[in-house]
Parts: C-alpha cells; sequence; structure tokens
C-alpha cells in the first residue's frame, strides 16, 4: 500500500523531517519526507496498512517544537511504490 501525506501546522524548522524518517525506518517504511514551499511536510510512504496506520500516529504526535493542525492522506498508485527504497530526507543537504 502507498499513501501520500501531506502534514500542516508548524512542521519546518523543528527537526520534523528527521523525526518522520526515523519514525518511519523504525516502522518498516519505504519512502521519502520533505518540505513543501507552503510551509508543509509532504510524506510518500509504502508498507502494510497496520504499518501506515502507525506513521499516521506519530506524525500526529510530532516533535516538542512541532504542533500538527492536519494531516491529508491520499492514496498513490502501487506501482509508486516501486521505486521506494529506504526512508529518506529528500532536500536536507
Amino acid at each position: 500500500m502507498v499513501q501520500q501525506y501531506l502534514v500542516k501546522g508548524r512542521v519546518q524548522g523543528v527537526g520534523f523531517r528527521w523525526f518522520v524518517q526515523n519514525e518511519a525506518a523504525r516502522i518498516g517504511l519505504r519512502g521519502w519526507v520533505r518540505n513543501t514551499d507552503d510551509g508543509a511536510v509532504e510524506v510518500m510512504a509504502s508498507g502494510t496498512p497496520e504499518q501506515l496506520e502507525d506513521l499516521v500516529l506519530a506524525l500526529g504526535r510530532g516533535t516538542r517544537g512541532s504542533r500538527v493542525d492536519n494531516i491529508e492522506s491520499h492514496p498513490v498508485a502501487e506501482s509508486e511504490g516501486d521505486e521506494l527504497q529506504s526512508f529518506q530526507i529528500e532536500g536536507a543537504w
């Protein structure tokens, strides 16, 4: 199963991408996380429904300095998951 998430709130500049990468890797997901130009964080993740449910719980919890106002979830074609590798941060360097 492949899902795209858009996390809105105070999620940039608070270690949120590193938190998501750590949680997703711990859960065993493949995919990536990156900031968007409008201040949100976008996540693409591939895993079992249970793993993705665990990720959503983590996204809602966030980091100490973050504030998650909304999480939008969109299913993505399974073929998109074929290219996903170990979970990584895009655009961090």
